[in-house]
């Protein structure tokens, strides 16, 4: 039996984002459907460990023991998951434009639009892993954070507004080490229709 119902029940759904495939510039398909590969191995991963949960006997150990190594690859499988779907969610081959009270948001907080621009191209520059722009409930104010692995280093008490995967997967058909002009292609495909719905949440 089960150790757990709970988790004889737990499934993450792999979400369709085939609508993307042939309308991002500067992204190709071939670039999407390799990521798209990839986002699929997390929610696959997520649900072989969550699968593997029922039956694990609940005995934690630091260095070593089934439940903790179950336990510590969870959340990385389920941040992988998470963070690839809002970061396929704000993409889009349509002409958007940033809401009014997210820029103004943006500019109380980094001085003017183009400053912001420039720290999430700097923050691009600087990490392997997730550019996060984040709604920080503690300051009111947007955020920029950088996240080098999926598990590590994700902010307390911001909501993500916008996600950016700096990781090479997600550019190198494309740009092989150009991370620079990737950074830009995704910059010219971000759907603020969709930045703006999440940041109009937050901030309630």
């Amino acid at each position: 039996k089960p150790f757990l119902s709970y988790y004889n029940m737990v499934v993450h759904e792999l979400k369709d984002f085939d609508h993307l495939k042939g309308k991002l510039a500067g992204i190709s398909e071939k670039q999407l459907v390799a990521h798209l590969g990839l986002y699929k191995g997390y929610v696959d991963k997520y649900n072989e460990i969550v699968k593997n949960l029922e039956t694990t006997e609940r005995t934690g150990n630091y260095s070593y023991a089934p439940f903790s190594a179950l336990m510590r690859a969870k959340v990385i499988a389920w941040n992988g998951s998470i963070l690839h779907e809002l970061y396929f969610e704000n993409l889009t081959g349509n002409k958007t434009n940033p809401s009014a009270d997210f820029k103004s948001a943006v500019e109380a907080a980094f001085g003017s639009w183009e400053k912001w621009v420039s720290e999430v191209k700097a923050a691009a520059a600087s990490t392997p892993g997730w550019v996060l722009v984040t709604w920080n409930s503690i300051e009111k104010k947007i955020d920029t954070f950088i996240v080098f692995e999926h598990h590590i280093g994700l902010p307390s008490a911001n909501e993500i507004i916008l996600a950016l995967d700096c990781w090479e997967h997600a550019y190198m058909i494309d740009y092989g080490t150009n991370k620079a002009d990737y950074v830009k292609a995704f910059l010219d495909n971000i759907d603020w229709d969709v930045v703006g719905k999440r940041f109009k949440t937050v901030k309630k």
